[in-house]
């Protein structure tokens, strides 16, 4: 009879591990972390998606007023570049020159005084203008001369408006009267002693507007003239010297 085997060693129950079933795969901890999250992550790659691919509206058909508006600006932008370019070239080419105004004869009738400041006078003298352009018509209006003594005016003359074509020169015969006109005092005196002295001096302003005329191109700006002239004393008063200049 053969001896029993010794009885296995005691192990405490909680130390004993089980064994996993042989159905059940062991995973590793890592593996079974990434299983746990996939459903996480897989629902922020969705919105991911939904962000980046925002919906597509389709576009609204512009108003056909709006383009309608659009041709009308182009057109319009074109015509003005156009007219612009043709006036710069007719300008280049015609060079347009102001008129001239000028007085080349005058004469001094009369130089009295009512009172020791109130002044009577007749001047008679010949007004020139002259267009100097050779391809440009010319049209003077709201012609007005004035007569001035030491910058007291004393005298006003309205002219007629008038034409004048390329090259034209006309000669105006201007009438002046002053009657009963205020000087100071001082001017006053100073006119009596020109007077004996046989040396009066006049200053002639005019002033008017000037219009051009090239095809179909017009334009239109004011000009000024201003004529120093010496003459002898009244009754038969007679132009000396002058000197005249014409700006803008």
């Amino acid at each position: 009879m053969q001896p029993l085997p010794p009885p296995p060693p005691y192990i405490p129950t909680h130390l004993k591990q089980t064994k996993p079933p042989l159905y059940q795969a062991v995973l590793p901890k890592q593996a079974r972390n990434q299983q746990s999250s996939t459903p996480e992550t897989l629902v922020n790659s969705n919105k991911f998606h939904t962000r980046e691919q925002p919906i597509l509206r389709r576009p609204r058909r512009t108003n056909p007023i709006v383009w309608f508006g659009a041709i009308l600006c182009l057109l319009f932008s074109l015509l003005l570049i156009f007219f612009g370019i043709t006036t710069l070239i007719i300008f280049v080419g015609v060079k347009p020159r102001n008129p001239v105004f000028d007085t080349p004869a005058a004469t001094l009738s009369v130089i009295y005084f009512d009172s020791p400041e109130f002044l009577n006078g007749d001047i008679t003298f010949l007004a020139n203008f002259t267009n100097p352009n050779r391809k440009l018509s010319v049209r003077f209006e709201y012609l007005n001369i004035e007569l001035y003594f030491s910058e007291s005016l004393i005298a006003t003359q309205v002219l007629q408006p008038f034409s004048q074509r390329p090259g034209e020169v006309r000669l105006i015969q201007v009438h002046l009267l002053s009657s009963l006109v205020y000087l100071p005092p001082n001017l006053a005196l100073q006119l009596q002693k020109q007077e004996q002295r046989n040396r009066v001096v006049y200053n002639i302003k005019a002033n008017f507007r000037v219009k051009v005329k090239l095809g179909v191109v017009h334009y239109s700006y004011s000009l000024h003239g201003n004529c120093e002239i010496e003459m002898t004393s009244p009754p038969n008063g007679a132009l000396i010297k002058h000197s005249c200049r014409t700006k803008r």
